[in-house]
Formats: structure tokens, C-alpha cells, sequence
């Protein structure tokens, strides 16, 4: 049995080591941004369809560009006290390292050498963009099974051009492939219809057929997924609690989502939720912001400002946009997709 002392002892040394109920999280990043008083997300040198571009009246737009204006909501409350701050391929990570972007949100792809070897911490993957075909549609064909006997545009030396001869062998398509040097190359080709499918990643097709041909209903991106590479935000290293920040700041916009909460009612739910999950999420029940160090109000705010998942999909990527790019396996899991949110309890 143990002596009155020594449980004390072991009392004390136990509140010593675990954090208060409820604490507050004490993000350095976080700090930085708030005295800043501007998010410092990344963009890209030029225009990346459907994720970073500017339009035509000299605004950034895109999925990325609305993640990232929602998390500058969930930290500031405004949406607009967002810097995109234009970067290229090559300096997206030296950018973060040095601190000249709080986070890169920019269709990154999650790897273990950008985990282990860059100083790199990922989010949960918000999309995922794998290698696709799209065929000319006078074939009349919508999965690579009619593909048999084809001849297949693809760029050479890359990994497309290994996943999709492996895909087509699998499913005993015959095929000739044919390699092109440049992407320029490639769409000419496929353009001049020397080949009856291109190979290429999903979203890239999509914007190819919307914005490079002039007939995009006389192409079909078939339904066969090839691959799947999981799309992450990005952070440095060693602050866990600006992780779970971006974390649920994408949980909260699949949750809402999930609920059918939208930019329209999100206020009427706040009001009255419909459950205890929406009345958490939305703030109407204390606690949604003191475990991030954030208000309690942040995601209402938030949804409020960009909408739910689905609203920035369809808006950016979807049926709102000129890409019209099915949502596939970025869809909800509920709906067969792979996208889903931690518990929020």
C-alpha cells in the first residue's frame, strides 16, 4: 500500500506533466501571424489552373488559394489579411524554410524524402491527383478497356509513362506507346489525333481540355484511376500546434460538408444546430478554438467566408468551374471518395 506521501508525491509529479484540461495551444506560428497581422501563403510564378492563377482582373483564385484564405480566416477572421506570396516550383520549400511563407498550400505532393529530408511536416492530404487518360471521343469509350489496340500519347522519362504502360498491361489492353520529349510535343500530337489517348495527371487534363481545345466536349478523361498521390499542405518542422491548426482547418470544412453546411446556411446552423457535432463545430458549444488557441467562432466564421469542402471544389476544380473535373476520389468517403475528417469530439 502505498503512503499517503507518496501518493501525494505522484499526484503532483502527474499535474506537472500533463497539460491543464482545455489549455491553451501556444502555436509560435501562429503568434507570428497574428502580430503580423497577415497569413504569408504561397503562389506560383504564373498560373497553375485550378489551383493558383490569377484572373483576369489581377486576383489570385483556386483551391489552394481558398485554403489558404481559410485559414487566414480561421487565425485572423478575415479572409482578405492573406499575402500570396508568388514562388515557383523550386523555391516553394527554401520559402518556407526561411520563413518567407507561414505554409505552402500549392499542390504538393506528400513524399518521404520531403517528410525526412527537408525539415518538412504534412497536413491530412485534402486531394488526391493521380495519372488518367483522356481519349478522343469519337471512340465512344469511357474506361481504358476500350483503349485495346490504341496507341498512347505520353510524356517521355516520366513516372506516367511507367504507370500507364503497367496499368494497360494489367488489364491485357494492347497498346503502342509513344514518347514525346516536351509537354508541347505531347499535346500537339494528341491534338493532331496521332494517338487516341494521352496520358497525363487529372486535373492537368482537365485544364488542357477546357482551356487548349477548341471542342472540349469531343474529349472524354476516362474514369480509370492509375495512381493516386496524396496532395498536402506543408510546414516546418517542430511546431505540432500549427499542425493541428491547418489539420482542422481542413477537417472542419469536410465536417461542414458532411452536415450540408454551406456559405448560405451557415449562420441559421450556428443558431440552431442540428446536432451536437454541428453545434461544436460551429462554436455554439464552448470549446471548437481553445484547444487550437484559436476563437470559438473560428470555423463559422470560416465557412461563412469560403464555404464547405464542396463548394471550393466545385467553384475551383468542378462543375462551377471551366475544368468541370469529376471530384473522383476527392469526393467524401461516404460518397466513394477517399477524403474524410478525424472525430471531432
Amino acid at each position: 500500500m502505498f503512503q499517503k506521501s507518496t501518493a501525494a508525491a505522484l499526484a503532483t509529479a502527474a499535474l506537472t506533466v500533463l497539460p491543464a484540461t482545455g489549455a491553451l495551444a501556444e502555436s509560435a506560428t501562429v503568434q507570428q501571424i497574428v502580430e503580423r497581422g497577415t497569413l504569408l501563403c504561397s503562389g506560383h510564378n504564373g498560373s497553375y489552373f485550378g489551383f493558383v492563377e490569377v484572373n483576369d482582373q489581377n486576383e489570385w483564385r483556386g483551391l489552394d488559394i481558398d485554403l489558404c484564405r481559410a485559414l487566414t480566416t480561421a487565425i485572423l477572421g478575415d479572409p482578405d489579411a492573406v499575402q500570396i506570396v508568388p514562388l515557383s516550383w523550386a523555391q516553394r520549400f527554401p520559402a518556407l524554410q526561411s520563413g518567407d511563407v507561414d505554409v505552402i498550400i500549392k499542390a504538393t505532393g506528400w513524399t518521404m524524402g520531403r517528410d525526412t529530408e527537408l525539415g518538412l511536416q504534412f497536413s491530412l492530404p485534402y486531394f488526391f491527383g493521380g495519372t488518367q487518360f483522356m481519349a478522343h471521343g469519337e471512340l465512344e469509350i469511357e474506361e481504358a478497356t476500350g483503349l485495346d489496340g490504341g496507341t498512347i500519347c505520353v510524356e517521355a522519362g516520366t513516372t506516367i509513362e511507367r504507370i500507364s504502360a503497367n496499368y494497360l498491361s494489367t488489364i491485357g489492353v494492347e497498346h503502342t506507346m509513344v514518347s514525346y520529349e516536351s509537354a508541347a510535343e505531347l499535346r500537339a500530337a494528341y491534338l493532331a489525333n496521332r494517338c487516341d489517348a494521352f496520358a497525363g495527371w487529372g486535373p492537368n487534363l482537365a485544364v488542357l481540355r477546357a482551356t487548349e481545345i477548341d471542342n472540349p466536349d469531343a474529349h472524354v478523361i476516362l474514369s480509370d484511376q492509375l495512381s493516386s498521390e496524396p496532395i498536402s499542405a506543408a510546414m516546418r518542422q517542430g511546431d505540432e500546434d500549427f499542425v493541428d491548426v491547418v489539420n482542422w482547418m481542413l477537417a472542419a470544412l469536410l465536417i461542414a460538408e458532411e452536415e450540408g453546411i454551406t456559405m448560405a446556411n451557415v449562420a441559421e446552423n450556428a443558431a440552431n444546430p442540428a446536432n451536437p457535432r454541428v453545434s461544436r463545430l460551429l462554436g455554439a458549444e464552448p470549446g471548437m478554438g481553445e484547444r487550437l488557441g484559436l476563437r470559438d467562432t473560428w470555423a463559422r466564421e470560416m465557412i461563412a467566408a469560403v464555404g464547405n469542402f464542396a463548394e471550393i471544389y466545385d467553384r475551383n476544380l468542378g462543375a462551377e468551374s471551366p475544368y468541370n473535373l469529376d471530384r473522383g476520389l476527392n469526393n467524401l468517403w461516404s460518397h466513394g471518395g477517399v477524403l474524410y475528417a478525424p472525430i471531432l469530439d
